[in-house]
């Protein structure tokens, strides 16, 4: 376990909340929404970065191992994971959920790697429900053992499932995941609508020449089904082998989808949505677009990450990182991590560096972030 002085760490945090930091660009404020009020006497300030942007949205990395090595996700090789004791603690993920709720933050989700392979899930989910503050705490999983874990997450109080789920057939399931289990996904789907997880969010990462002649085929699985599958564009991150030339355009798969359902019609969009949905008249189900790369949401993005190893990233697409756990674990009290927290929102960019440049940045595997 790593230990720090005390007197040490938090000289080094005055001295790092004294340094002025000033925003790179400006955000007009039309493209973020309404200036946020002014808090009340005795109130926490909002947590905002300095470009207007409320964030109260966390994403948790539980762990960096995961049952399947998808392409998009993980280098061929594998990636070098931390020793366990690197890694937060369920009582230490609790701790900086605290913090984070007492700043504002009102939706957690929980990640990975695969988040049903810590057998202290439900416990986590349960620790998480009961944080005052916390509204909704989520799961993405990639559902290959998640109908033996569903129930106990469900009464353990899990609000919400996003699954990954990239082709409806059995071979391509297994190219991309380099594993077999695509009918034990579709039990786990069908299991979490019996369960009322509604509408049920699946992931799919469109990639050229892979599964963009599948793009039809999910459509008509949201037929029957109240689900939201929502096409992502394949995005760069070390060891994926990104090419552009292997991205598919939203605006390529809408118009796929728009050739064959002519009465396909967008959804009124939710605040801080990263998806652009879409509904086709008399399917229970609807689709949606994450177009991260030619049309980034970056302006009203109010996400951050922690990883499985307690870092704090601002940006999935930044190579930025705060370690929260040293400074935990180095007997920092909750307003210092608290202040960690806001100097390192400060830093955060108006927006991601484009898809060009983000193929030649340095940052973590996608498997190692957390999705």
């Amino acid at each position: 376990m790593i230990r720090r002085p005390a007197a040490r760490l938090r000289a080094a945090i005055c001295r790092l909340l004294s340094t002025d930091v000033q925003p790179a660009v400006s955000v007009s404020p039309e493209r973020v929404g309404p200036e946020p009020a002014a808090p009340q006497p005795g109130a926490v300030a909002p947590l905002m970065d300095g470009h207007g942007r409320l964030h109260d949205y966390l994403r948790i990395s539980l762990t960096e191992r995961c049952n399947l090595r998808c392409q998009y996700c993980m280098p061929a090789e594998g990636v070098p994971l931390c020793p366990a004791a690197a890694l937060l603690a369920g009582g230490e993920l609790a701790r900086l959920a605290r913090v984070f709720a007492a700043l504002g933050v009102r939706k957690v989700r929980l990640t990975g790697g695969e988040p049903t392979l810590r057998r202290d899930l439900p416990e986590i989910i349960q620790s998480l429900k009961s944080i005052p503050g916390i509204e909704t705490v989520g799961v993405t999983t990639n559902a290959l053992v998640l109908t033996r874990a569903l129930p106990a997450l469900r009464r353990a109080g899990l609000d919400a499932l996003n699954v990954s789920l990239d082709t409806l057939r059995p071979d391509r399931y297994l190219h991309m995941a380099r594993r077999n289990g695509l009918s034990r996904v579709l039990a786990a789907i069908d299991l979490a609508l019996q369960l009322d997880y509604r509408p049920l969010k699946i992931n799919t990462v469109l990639m050229k020449g892979f599964n963009d002649d599948e793009i039809c085929d999910f459509v008509e699985f949201t037929r029957d089904r109240e689900v939201e599958v929502r096409f992502i564009e394949f995005m760069p991150f070390s060891g994926n082998a990104w090419q552009r030339d292997r991205l598919v355009p939203y605006r390529a798969a809408l118009r796929a989808i728009a050739a064959r359902y002519p009465d396909l019609r967008a959804v009124t969009p939710r605040p801080n949505d990263t998806a652009r949905v879409f509904q086709v008249a008399g399917h229970a189900g609807r689709v949606g677009f994450i177009s991260s790369m030619t049309h980034a949401f970056c302006s009203s993005c109010n996400r951050l990450r922690l990883t499985a190893d307690g870092n704090l990233k601002v940006c999935l697409f930044g190579s930025a990182e705060v370690s929260l756990r040293d400074a935990l674990r180095g007997g920092a009290e909750d307003h210092e991590l608290a202040a960690l927290i806001r100097q390192a929102l400060m830093n955060k960019k108006p927006q991601h560096a484009g898809m060009q440049s983000l193929k030649d940045m340095k940052n973590r595997p996608m498997i190692l972030i957390g999705g």
